[in-house]
């Protein structure tokens, strides 16, 4: 690792105060089965925050449905960092936490893929023990847990536990901002900004372009912006500001953009980025490396994958049932990288029939059908909106997202009737995509098509949707030295890196291109890199070889663009 403390850059960017400290680094683990009585020794220590199934993390072990999996940290506050309170920020611990600070429990969390945070100053003394008491079922209850699988192989990736995402404290004073809600209103030429406080009856400021404006707190304030500058992937302005608070001061910044789905002078549904066609041309990025699977080894590797997207001209990534590290949605949003972010799937383990044979058949089933679809749980069920929630909540800032996938495949589907609408209401601002690949409940503004075991031919969508292809592709080429899996998996196999390039090629030119006049809005390539027996992305797993010529695929998509 380059630094000492790993992924210690600062994480919220949408929120930066000037106190910051990093838990990052070694802890204590240890993990019992069935026990959840914490531990009087430890069994070695461990690199957070990386998750203990993985290389980065130094101990190498599987925790078990069976298991209980222990941390502890022991920190001292520098004497200068408390003002009146402390916030302690877990980025996402997986599965199920409940944390200890000084021997006093100050919270529980059922959610593998959400951060959450506490404000702990009562608890705090000179010298501190921090404890974590988590359990992982993986997919073995109704739990979220994305691509993550026990018995892992293809599309299902290796199971991890724990803390996988940063853990760190900040202070505030005794009168301080809670949280911003920023909504661009492009057509308007104003951004609407929320300021939260813990307290009420006073007023902020927003410090904007050297001009101050004296705000209502938790109450919308209408910010024009003149003769703005609009954020597209090619000019991807930011505009920073200051909010200020009493003693509290936060910057953050917003984007002026905005998203739709339109038709076009000749009548067809299109996506449109501030008001002018766009087509949506990405990869389906799953956000798995190869020594600390959902945790990127460092904010190099972050930045270095979104850039090889760019080179390729691509400019959507479909963050595939995964919620990132905060970090990323901000490169993306300064870089200029449109993100199609997806919910995570939960369920109880999936039915064949459901989830694999529409991929050949293309059938639909109605997913009121909770046996069916592995939702006969009420309370995953009612998990399913909370998550849904947090996630719109915690993403809601960052103007690259411009669009929510609900389901994919009918991993865990159900009730698209009475999802739509409530997230709608959470944000009306970005597309959704409510059920992606199969299972159609002719819903919402698109017909989201999954096509690999056969030609792509485009089709009008019988309700006048927008027709996007939400996964496609998935060519497959193992690269010796650079291959992590057991097996070769991939939708078509391809022995060299030039048959792979003419067949990408051949796809693009002869199926996808084409189908751009006929209607076709978006394009999603399935992947962006390998993952574990998976081989058909565009970077290896360990990001080191990049399969297809830049300058090639660069070329496809500006053949894709200006159709």
């Amino acid at each position: 690792m380059k630094n000492k403390v790993p992924l210690s850059e600062y994480p919220r960017m949408m929120m930066v105060r000037d106190s910051y400290l990093s838990l990052n680094g070694l802890w204590e683990y240890a993990i019992r089965e069935d026990d959840e009585t914490i531990p009087a020794r430890f069994d070695g220590d461990i690199l957070v925050p990386f998750s203990p199934e993985t290389p980065l993390s130094g101990v190498k072990r599987h925790v078990k449905p069976t298991d209980v999996l222990f941390y502890r940290k022991r920190f001292a506050l520098p004497a200068d960092f408390k003002k009146q309170y402390v916030m302690l920020h877990f980025g996402a611990v997986d599965q199920i936490a409940t944390v200890y600070l000084n021997g006093q429990k100050i919270a529980f969390n059922e959610s593998g893929y959400h951060p959450f945070a506490i404000e702990i100053s009562e608890e705090l003394k000179a010298d501190n023990e921090l404890v974590l008491v988590i359990r992982d079922y993986s997919d073995t209850k109704y739990y979220s847990r994305g691509k993550q699988k026990i018995k892992r192989g293809q599309i299902w990736y290796t199971p991890q536990s724990g803390i996988y995402m940063p853990v760190w404290l900040e202070s505030m004073p005794k009168e301080y901002i809670e949280k911003l809600k920023i909504t661009p209103l492009y057509d308007k030429g104003a951004v609407e900004i929320i300021v939260f406080t813990n307290t009420k009856d006073k007023d902020a400021v927003i410090v904007f372009e050297n001009k101050e404006y004296k705000v209502k707190t938790n109450k919308p304030y209408l910010l024009k912006v003149n003769d703005f500058i609009s954020w597209t992937p090619e000019n991807p302005h930011l505009y920073p500001f200051v909010v200020k608070y009493v003693d509290d001061e936060v910057s953050s910044y917003f984007a002026m953009r905005k998203i739709s789905v339109a038709t076009d002078k000749y009548g067809i549904k299109r996506i449109h980025l501030n008001n002018k066609v766009l087509f949506n041309t990405g990869l389906l990025d799953q956000g798995y490396y190869h020594e600390g699977y959902l945790t990127p080894p460092d904010d190099e590797t972050v930045v270095y994958e979104i850039k090889v997207a760019k080179e390729m001209g691509f400019n959507v990534l479909r963050k595939h049932i995964k919620i990132e590290w905060e970090r990323f949605y901000y490169h993306c949003d300064r870089l200029g990288m449109l993100v199609w972010q997806d919910f995570v799937n939960g369920g109880e383990p999936y039915n064949f029939v459901t989830v694999h044979v529409p991929a050949v058949l293309n059938i639909h089933f109605k997913d009121t059908n909770y046996k069916r679809f592995a939702r006969q749980n009420e309370r995953g069920r009612e998990l399913f909106y909370a998550e849904a929630k947090r996630t719109i909540e915690h993403l809601y800032n960052y103007p690259c997202i411009i669009l929510w996938t609900i389901f994919n495949e009918g991993w865990g589907q159900f009730d698209s009737h009475k999802l739509l609408p409530f997230v709608l209401k959470l944000d009306a601002t970005r597309l959704i995509d409510v059920n992606s690949g199969w299972h159609d409940m002719g819903l919402g503004e698109f017909r989201s098509d999954h096509v690999y075991f056969r030609k792509y031919r485009f089709k009008k969508d019988k309700l006048d949707r927008c027709v996007i292809l939400s996964e496609f592709g998935g060519y497959a080429h193992l690269i010796p030295g650079h291959y992590y899996g057991v097996a070769n998996f991939g939708y078509r196999k391809y022995a060299t890196k030039e048959a792979l390039e003419k067949a990408i090629i051949n796809l693009y030119e002869n199926e996808i291109i084409p189908s751009v006049k006929k209607g076709l809005a978006a394009a999603i390539y399935t992947q962006l890199s390998d993952v574990e027996d998976e081989l058909n992305g565009m970077l290896t797993y360990d990001r080191k070889v990049v399969k297809i010529d830049s300058k090639v695929m660069r070329e496809l998509n500006r053949k894709l663009i200006s159709e």
